[in-house]
């Protein structure tokens, strides 16, 4: 009697341990497809992939200029703030461009170096973009990211999805997947000793 009841939890054990097993595979393949039609397109997107270094040319801030907030918005509404243009020249190549923060600072406005996140308080945003100049007047030499092909003459600051970010997103799916499969794979094992010590 009592060699039966343990038969019964270890196969309930077992069975909860490989339904365990199937939903992590299962949900890293989820995370896998997540990763895959999000951030993959954003980083292959990218043609700002070669390291350099740029050197401050001028920071120039203009007041009153009135920078749409996204390009191609539904939303007509302008938010007027103050349009920051950082001119750096650029080592690899020796030319003098345009500093753009991030791949999506050039799409939302390519007037402008570095857009706010925020505009509900214009005081803020001043005080904001104020001290993001006076750093680029302080440190005259940074790492920044070119077009080797040409493609794009400006540069960036930093990319939204490097190599690093691209690879950190796949390593909890990974972790996931792998995790998943060895258990599995032992609940199978166990199984296979199992049938193996009945019939000895």
């Amino acid at each position: 009697m009592l060699g039966k009841k343990l038969v019964t939890a270890q196969k309930r054990g077992e069975t909860r341990a490989l339904c365990l097993g199937l939903g992590m595979v299962a949900c890293s393949m989820m995370m896998y497809f997540f990763i895959g039609i999000t951030i993959v397109p954003f980083y292959t997107k990218s043609v700002w992939t070669t390291e350099s270094v740029c050197k401050v040319l001028k920071a120039n801030i203009k007041d009153k200029v009135f920078c749409p907030n996204s390009e191609g918005s539904e939303d007509e509404e302008i938010f007027p703030y103050p349009c920051l243009q950082v001119w750096v020249n650029l080592t690899a190549s020796g030319q003098e461009v345009m500093l753009y923060q991030t791949e999506d600072t050039l799409e939302r406005n390519p007037k402008c170096s570095y857009v706010p996140d925020k505009l509900e308080n214009s005081k803020e945003v001043k005080a904001q973009i104020e001290t993001i100049a006076s750093n680029f007047k302080k440190y005259q030499t940074f790492p920044c990211y070119y077009d080797p092909g040409g493609t794009q003459t400006n540069v960036i600051l930093s990319r939204l999805y490097p190599s690093k970010g691209l690879l950190f997103a796949f390593l909890w799916p990974t972790l996931m997947f792998t995790g998943g499969c060895l258990i599995v794979v032992l609940v199978k094992i166990s199984q296979y000793v199992s049938v193996l010590s009945a019939w000895q």
